[in-house]
């Protein structure tokens, strides 16, 4: 499945619960996202697996792969398109090795010493951030801004995604700093109409 990272959407469970997971991922979809991660810090497995068995199903035929945050079993058990790794969440080589070599495969970078140690035979993307503090992530790391977003887009060997605080009106400014795309949560799991905020960054 190609990857195309320009509009990559988080899901949340509580700002997606007014439309419901799957209508929003949909809406989403319809307005220009290309690809989704589902992420629930607080589900079990077996719930996660339910979840993304049913967006999978809700994807199907739109040429949008499904990634799992940080939960390798859940990719596996789901048939999700891959999986999505934080620093302190997992290891890379046991993930590809579990997952094969189409399954895809992205790690969260936020400094260059991060990123000196990121093994890129086996992944297939980075996401660099935050950006921008953001209520979605409580624990996230010091916001490294445009600047930083920059230095490492730069010096990465793999296509990266910015995260972390990102609006429409950003698009621009992601895109010059060297990020193929920008990953978002509230920006359109949080809004009233789902498919225009993601149209929003696909207008930019």
């Amino acid at each position: 499945m190609r990857l195309n990272l320009s509009l990559y959407l988080i899901t949340d469970p509580h700002l997606c619960a007014e439309h419901g997971l799957v209508e929003t991922v949909v809406a989403a979809v319809h307005g220009g996202v290309t690809i989704v991660q589902l992420r629930d810090k607080h589900a079990s497995d077996g719930e996660l697996i339910d979840q993304a068995r049913r967006l999978k199903e809700a994807l199907a035929g739109t040429g949008v792969p499904l990634v799992i945050n940080d939960r390798l079993a859940v990719a596996e058990e789901s048939g999700a398109d891959g999986l999505h790794l934080g620093q302190d969440d997992g290891d890379v080589i046991e993930a590809r090795r579990a997952l094969g070599p189409n399954a895809i495969l992205g790690l969260s970078v936020q400094t260059h010493e991060q990123l000196a140690h990121v093994d890129h035979s086996r992944l297939d993307y980075l996401g660099l951030g935050p950006v921008f503090a953001t209520p979605s992530k409580g624990d996230h790391a010091q916001p490294i801004g445009f600047e930083g977003l920059a230095s490492l887009a730069a010096a990465s060997p793999l296509p990266a995604v910015a995260i972390g605080g990102l609006k429409a009106e950003h698009a621009d400014a992601v895109r010059a700093a060297g990020a193929q795309g920008a990953a978002v949560i509230s920006a359109i799991c949080g809004q009233p109409d789902p498919e225009a905020a993601a149209r929003g960054f696909v207008r930019q």
